[in-house]
């Protein structure tokens, strides 16, 4: 499959990687066609990887990841343009982290509205996902680091772009029972609050490889 990655950091870098290994054709995008972390991540990767900008990669993949950060996502999906997105799953695990006091950050938006909503009204053509926001990239693309059985959850409108979403998650390694379809996009707003409770458990233990573990009875 041939697949867009948005944004070169971390999150980035590390699930296009991964997806390469898993034999998917990636193009990462960024604000301009030059960027040196995407053409230091294709020299890395190889063959089926190039870069572009995100008008570029949007434009190229037949699925989309928006791996930018959560301040920069909609003008990022902006860049990328609204018929690249069009009919397209747009995998979205980003977060509204607001850094502009420090750490540890707040969220820009919350409670009543969520970035994943955002950005769905915003590019009402694309079908956004929100997955994967609740833990350590590593993990994202390699459930399997942890010992034990852990959770990832997912929000969205349209019950399609979720089936591709779990298959996308099932090729990172995760089981069909540790991914949760939470509902619509709306259920981003419960996702993306977890990330005050998620930085100050990393800032307490100084250690970013955990997730969480849905435990019921009965």
């Amino acid at each position: 499959m041939k697949i867009a990655v948005l944004g070169t950091g971390m999150v980035g870098d590390t699930i296009a990687s991964r997806l390469v290994e898993l034999g998917h054709e990636v193009r990462m995008g960024s604000r301009t066609a030059s960027n040196e972390k995407a053409a230091a991540w294709v020299k890395k990767a190889g063959a089926m990887a190039s870069a572009g900008t995100f008008a570029d990669a949007a434009g190229f993949g037949e699925l989309i990841v928006n791996c930018t950060l959560g301040a920069g996502a909609a003008e990022a999906l902006s860049m990328a343009g609204e018929q690249h997105l069009s009919g397209k799953t747009v995998i979205d695990v980003s977060n509204p982290l607001d850094f502009s006091k420090g750490m540890p950050p707040s969220l820009f938006v919350s409670n009543t509205d969520s970035l994943g909503e955002q950005l769905q009204r915003r590019f009402p053509k694309a079908k956004v996902v929100k997955a994967l926001n609740t833990m350590n990239c590593a993990i994202m693309v390699n459930p399997r680091l942890l010992p034990d059985t852990h959770h990832t959850f997912l929000s969205g409108d349209d019950a399609g772009a979720k089936a591709e979403a779990r298959a996308l998650l099932k090729q990172f390694g995760w089981r069909d029972d540790e991914v949760v379809d939470l509902g619509d996009i709306t259920t981003a707003r419960g996702t993306e609050s977890v990330l005050p409770i998620w930085v100050r458990i990393w800032g307490a233990t100084k250690n970013g490889l955990f997730n969480f573990k849905l435990v019921t009875k009965g």
